[in-house]
């Protein structure tokens, strides 16, 4: 079994930062790609940032050149680093990972966080 747990969310006025980080723990062989996806109310969820396990990242365009994606191997983590923040940035942020389980035949599956809040407004 695996769980990806959220944190760093909260309250944030126009044009301050946050910063969100995913950690992930269980049976884990090997973490694949990392991502951040994001849901506002009556809105489908969408990708925000996503990093491969090579390091690569891709964002969507309403974050490029705010948002930042890491990750840290070691510890299983990824972070979203959130700058200059819009009050069109709020929704419910929700990790994603990509993990190859340790069992006898290992294999890939995708797990999902429970979500963490960010809300921008004055």
């Amino acid at each position: 079994q695996v769980q990806l747990v959220e944190s760093g969310g909260g309250l944030v006025q126009p044009g301050g930062s946050l910063r969100l980080s995913c950690a992930a723990s269980g049976s884990i062989f090997k973490i694949y790609a990392m991502g951040w996806f994001r849901q506002a109310p009556g809105k489908q969820r969408e990708l925000v940032a996503i990093i491969t396990s090579g390091d690569r990242t891709n964002y969507t365009d309403s974050v490029k050149g705010r948002f930042t994606i890491s990750r840290d191997n070691a510890k299983n983590t990824a972070y979203l680093q959130m700058n200059s923040l819009k009050p069109e940035d709020t929704a419910v942020y929700y990790c994603n990972a990509g993990v190859l389980i340790d069992t006898i035949v290992p294999k890939e599956s995708i797990y999902w966080g429970q979500g963490t809040q960010v809300t921008v407004s004055s």
